[in-house]
């Protein structure tokens, strides 16, 4: 007699199966890591501007900036124009105690 070579259905649904649990496990782990990649480059984002604000105040003899967007738009403290955060929102505009208040920008 001859073989047949090749897979079963019951053998080919197994394989898919485990596939799909792999999938279900894996996914939400991408999901999260993703948007954990976002939030740490707002958070940077964030730390740079400040960074700059108090660059503003000492190239201005302590003069802090009324809003961001005097920092921000300096082409010598930002050449390529202000960062975008990651979430597709907007930095607040107005300086809490003259920094950034990651608080009040929400995502």
């Amino acid at each position: 007699m001859r073989s047949k070579k090749g897979f079963t259905l019951v053998e080919l649904l197994i394989v898919v199966l485990i596939l799909g649990a792999l999938a279900a496990i894996a996914i939400p782990r991408i999901t999260a890591s993703a948007y954990n990649a976002k939030a740490n480059a707002c958070a940077t984002n964030i730390d740079i501007m400040n960074s700059q604000i108090e660059l503003y105040a000492a190239d201005n003899n302590g003069t802090y900036p009324l809003t961001l967007s005097v920092v921000t738009g300096d082409i010598a403290l930002f050449p390529d124009g202000p960062p975008d955060c990651p979430f597709k929102t907007a930095y607040p505009d107005a300086l809490v105690n003259k920094r950034v208040d990651a608080t009040n920008h929400s995502h």
